[in-house]
């Protein structure tokens, strides 16, 4: 059935979940939005649709992970589907392969870098053909960090005629945990790891997602350091590994816009001084996710701590004679999950109400300053010029 003519603009699947119930209850209000909430039980379907006050009419619809059948019914019927069961590699195989059979638009959390490279494998060629776009990561891994590299490079373009060579992305401050979804997927893709020695290929090569692309050699960022540039010490952030990845597919979905020679790394700022340099030593060498402090899938941060979150990331682009921009991208909420909730809604009606080339995608190279436009007006972001 063509997109136009389906009966939901958007299907939630995972409503009952932590993060889904935070997107159904974004979402409920949206004036005009033909939408419906997905999960395995009618009854706590309908008892999240009455906890988040959402309309009594609001769509249920019965969807399984362990039921091929069930996902490719879903799949008919909407433009498109918003999930947020993972880990992704356990549980969104089937999912994948029914909106790339359906031309169904997708959009999902996934922070797993070799899961996303079988996909990319398996289902970019059908996704053009279908036109179905299948947007990974589309929450604070990696929408912070893939639209802000976008925005400081079109920035450096007009300011100083081509893209920067080198970018660094630092967090400069931030407030809030990670999901319990986040640390299930890392532990996933650690015992899947353990069983297949490719995975560690696809976990360590910063361009596995490029489509065969590689570009020149990427700082480890593993290591505390000093930024002279901004007075600061700098140490590992642990969602590295997964954005930068994602910001190579995005160079390279757009025809490698940012440059073929980048160079991009990031890193958590931790203040100048000895107290900087002691808390750079410390995050390097203490695990922040991975241990049994670990929130459990389908748990989270009361609303207060979610209200009082917030993140603020600065984007430094360098040139070989010294010249520098730079760029900010802030969130008003925690990242795992009061940010990450409004930032995947926003993905998901930025696909539902625009046309696009299919594939397997990044929200940079699918929906760009579009989504950028969105998250600012709706979302909370601020992407902003520094300097």
């Amino acid at each position: 059935m063509p997109k136009e003519s389906r009966e939901f603009d958007v299907i939630v699947y995972g409503a009952t979940g932590y993060t889904g119930r935070l997107v159904a209850e974004y979402l409920k209000d949206k004036a005009g939005l033909k939408w419906a909430m997905a999960g395995r039980s009618f009854a706590k379907l309908e008892e999240v649709r009455d906890l988040i006050g959402a309309s009594a009419d609001t769509p249920l619809v019965i969807a399984d992970a362990s039921d091929p059948a069930s996902l490719d019914a879903m799949a008919k019927r909407t433009k498109v589907v918003l999930t947020t069961v993972g880990p992704y590699q356990l549980y969104g195989n089937e999912l994948v392969a029914a909106c790339v059979a359906n031309g169904t638009d997708y959009t999902d959390l996934c922070g797993e870098p070799a899961w996303m490279r079988q996909k990319i494998d398996q289902h970019h060629v059908a996704a053009k053909a279908s036109g179905a776009r299948i947007v990974f990561s589309s929450g604070f891994d990696s929408i912070p960090f893939d639209l802000g590299v976008l925005m400081l490079q079109k920035h450096c373009t007009e300011k100083f005629g081509s893209p920067a060579p080198r970018v660094k992305g630092r967090v400069r401050a931030m407030q809030g945990g990670f999901s319990g979804g986040t640390a299930a997927s890392l532990k996933a893709t650690m015992a899947a790891a353990a069983k297949d020695p490719a995975i560690i290929g696809y976990l360590t090569n910063p361009f596995s997602l490029a489509g065969g692309f590689e570009g020149p050699a990427q700082p480890p960022a593993n290591q505390p350091e000093f930024d002279e540039v901004l007075g600061s010490w700098a140490t590992n952030f642990i969602m590295a590994p997964i954005n930068t990845k994602n910001v190579h597919r995005t160079n390279a979905l757009l025809g490698h816009a940012f440059g073929k020679e980048l160079v991009y790394d990031e890193m958590m700022l931790t203040g100048p001084g000895d107290a900087g340099q002691q808390a750079a030593e410390f995050v390097a060498k203490t695990p922040m996710i991975g241990t049994a402090n670990d929130p459990k899938p389908g748990e989270g941060p009361t609303k207060e701590e979610r209200d009082n979150g917030f993140y603020d990331v600065l984007f430094v682009g360098e040139y070989p004679d010294g010249k520098r921009a730079f760029y900010a991208v802030k969130g008003d909420r925690d990242p795992g999950y009061g940010s990450t909730s409004k930032m995947i809604a926003e993905t998901a009606l930025c696909l539902a109400e625009t046309e696009g080339e299919g594939g397997v995608t990044t929200p940079g190279a699918a929906l760009g300053e579009k989504l950028v436009a969105r998250l600012q007006a709706n979302a909370g972001l601020s992407f902003a010029v520094e300097g």
